[in-house]
């Protein structure tokens, strides 16, 4: 006579029947792993609250936070700080000319990131405009990458002005990006923050670093220097 037996069922018959391989064990009940993973999130993120803070938020904290715990995110932001500033060994744009292209974009490109704007060579342009202000912005926030600017048709003969500007991103003597013109970002409404975000997709800055602006809810208003610019109409034509 064979007896059926539940294998899921919590019987001294069956802690047995498991002992002896008969049957197999009990799957693990997954809910005490989930809640313990739970818990631990939850523990990681209150232990990390303060990790995107900078030293002004940081002291606006100290009725709120442990001191002793206070110190330890300041002295790790001047760490972090004096790391940026041993790096920051540009922190201005390099115009540049043809002839010495290969040293200043090529060769510096193996110890840094480098990225050049092939700019237009006519006032009209407005992108071109705009790029050289954000360019500007950018090389006095990120000493640690070089930003270069040459006009397009100076640095190589021929080349059309319809498709300035042009960024070209060097690391370790190759071209790790090119773009022409600006719209794969936001056409004449790009913004730093915009070019940030190329530089972390490749990798030329870091998600935590602590340069990078936090994100307000008015992150998508234009800028001063966006606001100045006058509106451009049949935008889409102008680059047939």
């Amino acid at each position: 006579m064979q007896v059926e037996v539940n294998p899921n069922e919590d019987t001294e018959w069956n802690d047995i029947l498991r002992k002896h391989g008969v049957i197999p064990e009990k799957p693990q009940d997954p809910e005490p792993l989930i809640q313990e993973a739970l818990v631990e999130a939850e523990r990681k993120a209150y232990e990390n609250r303060l990790e995107d803070k900078d030293l002004d938020e940081l002291d606006e904290l100290e009725d709120e936070e442990d001191e002793a715990f206070l110190e330890q995110y300041r002295q790790k932001r001047f760490a972090e700080l004096s790391t940026l500033q041993k790096t920051s060994l540009y922190n201005q744009v390099y115009p540049l000319q043809k002839v010495d292209y290969a040293r200043e974009v090529t060769e510096a490109s193996n110890n840094a990131f480098v990225l050049v704007h092939l700019s237009s060579s006519t006032s009209g342009n407005v992108e071109s405009q705009l790029l050289t202000e954000l360019w500007r912005q950018l090389a006095t926030k990120y000493g640690d990458i070089k930003f270069c600017e040459i006009r397009g048709n100076m640095c190589i003969e021929g080349y059309p002005d319809r498709n300035t500007p042009t960024i070209l991103v060097y690391k370790d003597g190759e071209i790790r990006k090119q773009s022409v013109t600006l719209k794969e970002f936001k056409g004449p409404r790009t913004r730093v923050e915009d070019l940030e975000r190329m530089l972390l997709d490749l990798g030329a800055l870091k998600e935590s670093d602590i340069r990078l602006k936090k994100r307000s809810d008015d992150s998508d208003e234009e800028g001063p220097f966006q606001k100045k610019q006058p509106m451009v109409e049949d935008y889409d034509d102008d680059w047939d």
